[in-house]
């Protein structure tokens, strides 16, 4: 029996003819009928070039997600290959390691994100195509990798967009008890199963210390601090006094437990970063050497770019205005709306406004075990730069 196919409409200049793996739903000439939703389907263009083969949901806006350019079936053997790749391309880990194994289009299996975190996997699975397969991924990646426990955090909104409930539950079937887990030489209290995300930003590993080099000695601002990871590096590279601020009273309460935990002084308190640096009383406070901007994404569509902007520019014409005179600001931005020449033009606005020379000192992106294809902007959604100010 032939695979289904799609075709792109005539005049159509669809982003997949320059390489990008997706199809959106008013692309192509016809839709198929529901009864392929979740499985392979070809498509072509105009002149019928083969283009890839794909996932199908009639329920999403993206209609087609290539995972080969080759006639393929989304099968054991494909989806093992796919994750054997994956773990050759990060390389050898020992039995604590903690990284991202497994990302969506990036390594050929759309929809799927898996992190590991020592004996733990987290999974995230957002295409339909994969939630059909996921008993298929739970027992590949246990072959695969030995883990104790695999969590299938299925609770992220963006699954409602494919016509996915949200819900979270165990391969084993039982509870994953919150505990304490090493990362980069210091212990975090994670909570996999129900905490933010899959339980820890492994994106920012890297920046935690790369922002470290600059704190010896200096008065450190952690803004939006999560769990506090900033501020620990900090604290721990000799920083003379850390503040971590956050408006989520959960995040401040475990991020005060990891520094008692790994015996490092700094300070936490709940605050909305942006009341926080418009406070009247703020002004006769010291400023800050090293300030650290870290938010959540303000850009979770293209509809919210224009606020997101606006909101961008204000948190980082605040810190500029309280960094001392040859102070630090790591800035970043996780929205993958957000392009680099925006985030570029926000840090600038800023520092007109401030009236402060701004250089760069570093530029800052997502680790290698969060690969970016180049034909596919959505999958780099971590940008940042390291900043010092005169």
């Amino acid at each position: 029996m032939p695979t289904p196919s799609l075709k792109l409409k005539p005049n159509a200049k669809p982003r997949v003819l320059a390489g990008h793996p997706w199809v959106f739903a008013n692309e192509v000439e016809a839709l198929l009928p529901a009864e392929h939703d979740g499985e392979v389907v070809e498509c072509r263009d105009r002149s019928d070039r083969f283009l890839g083969s794909g996932i199908y949901n009639s329920r999403s806006q993206i209609i087609w997600r290539r995972f080969s350019r080759d006639h393929a079936a989304l099968d054991a053997a494909f989806v093992r290959g796919a994750m054997e790749r994956a773990l050759a391309r990060r390389g050898a880990a020992g039995p604590g390691a903690c990284r991202r194994i497994v990302w969506s289009e990036s390594d050929d299996l759309p929809g799927l994100v898996v992190d590991q975190f020592a004996d733990t996997l987290v999974v995230q699975i957002q295409s339909v195509a994969l939630e059909k397969r996921s008993g298929l991924v739970g027992d590949l990646l246990a072959e695969l990798l030995g883990p104790a426990e695999i969590i299938f955090r299925n609770d992220a909104p963006i699954r409602r967009l494919e016509g996915l409930p949200l819900e979270v539950h165990t391969r084993s079937g039982g509870e994953w008890a919150p505990r304490w887990v090493g990362i980069d030489g210091f212990d975090y209290w994670l909570d996999l199963q129900y905490g933010q995300k899959t339980g820890f930003y492994l994106d920012q590993r890297a920046q935690h210390a790369a922002v470290a080099k600059y704190c010896a000695g200096k008065k450190v601002l952690d803004a939006f601090c999560n769990q506090g990871a900033f501020a620990l590096h900090a604290a721990r590279a000799g920083a003379s006094r850390v503040l971590g601020l956050d408006s989520a009273a959960d995040a401040i309460a475990a991020a005060q437990r990891n520094a008692e935990r790994n015996r490092v002084a700094a300070e936490f308190q709940v605050a909305n970063v942006f009341d926080w640096f418009n406070d009247p009383a703020r002004q006769a406070e010291v400023t800050w050497d090293v300030i650290v901007l870290d938010p959540p994404p303000f850009a979770k569509s293209k509809s919210a770019m224009e606020g997101a902007l606006r909101g961008y520019k204000e948190i980082n014409l605040r810190a500029l205005q309280r960094l001392a005179p040859g102070g630090i600001l790591a800035t970043y931005t996780c929205s993958h709306h957000m392009q680099d020449a925006d985030l570029r033009g926000v840090l600038a606005a800023a520092a007109t406004d401030a009236k402060r020379k701004v250089r760069v000192v570093e530029f800052c992106h997502q680790p290698a075990d969060h690969p970016v294809l180049v034909t596919m902007v959505e999958s780099e959604y971590l940008r940042g730069y390291i900043v010092q100010a005169e």
